[in-house]
């Protein structure tokens, strides 16, 4: 038995009591997310692209799968990026918040339970070091690890590797630049060859953050990729999306 699960129970009652849970929706203690509030998270429902996961009404394929085909075999998302969703993934991931990573990930792996992906191991999408250091913590490798936890497959850290630190995604205006900043973005150092991996992250826009993931992985001989993430922003391909982070007083989303 870990003799430091005591001591951390000690401290996380502590903080607890100090700083009590407040809900991202409502704002009650006792949770990060109240059971009231998280059956009304903003779900993602058909119709939508079958490969990337973008809301689309007119076929099986978005306009945009369909002029850049995609490595990854396909991208699903639990939630819109919007409302308490979207204050939750941007508290977890901005305001170091990652207690957020325990009821996110469970409503990961309930997504899962009822929409099966193939995949035999968890991958995280990893952050560059530096951007890891300076952050303290990968939110994509703790949602894995709830995922893993619950779903009972493996996490396998350091399959992928960020060997170049791009500029946030977050700030490309459109498709084609995320996907030129992130092309050779990762690395797969470790043998998943005939391997059947399951991404995650917490956010897909356009997917190519995942996307750059799935040629690496493919390319050390992986069977299939998958990703799974949180939630799943809706812009419309002529439009683009900024983030300005001005510390922790000010995260704002533009939609252009």
């Amino acid at each position: 038995m870990n003799a430091s699960l005591p001591l951390q129970r000690v401290k996380t009652a502590l903080l607890d009591l100090l700083f009590p849970l407040r809900c991202f929706g409502c704002g009650s203690e006792g949770s990060l997310l109240c059971p009231s509030c998280s059956r009304t998270l903003p779900r993602l429902e058909l119709p939508f692209c079958q490969r990337c996961g973008m809301p689309y009404t007119e076929g099986n394929l978005c306009p945009a799968c369909l002029s850049y085909p995609l490595s990854i075999d396909g991208i699903r998302s639990v939630f819109l990026f919007k409302g308490t969703a979207r204050q939750a993934v941007l508290q977890f991931k901005y305001r170091h918040l990652k207690a957020a990573a325990e009821p996110l990930g469970q409503l990961m792996a309930d997504f899962l339970r009822s929409n099966p992906l193939t995949g035999e191991v968890i991958v995280p999408v990893p952050l560059h070091p530096r951007r890891l250091r300076r952050r303290g913590y990968n939110q994509a490798s703790l949602l894995a690890i709830e995922v893993g936890r619950l779903s009972g497959l493996p996490v396998v850290e350091g399959a992928l590797v960020r060997v170049r630190d791009t500029v946030s995604q977050a700030r490309s205006a459109s498709a084609a630049e995320r996907r030129s900043n992130v092309h050779g973005a990762f690395e797969c150092p470790q043998g998943l060859h005939g391997v059947k991996v399951l991404l995650i992250d917490d956010v897909c826009t356009t997917g190519a953050t995942l996307d750059a993931c799935a040629a690496a992985l493919k390319a050390a001989g992986a069977a299939s990729i998958w990703g799974l993430t949180t939630a799943r922003e809706t812009l419309s391909a002529s439009s683009s999306a900024t983030v300005e982070n001005r510390g922790s007083d000010s995260i704002k989303y533009y939609v252009l």
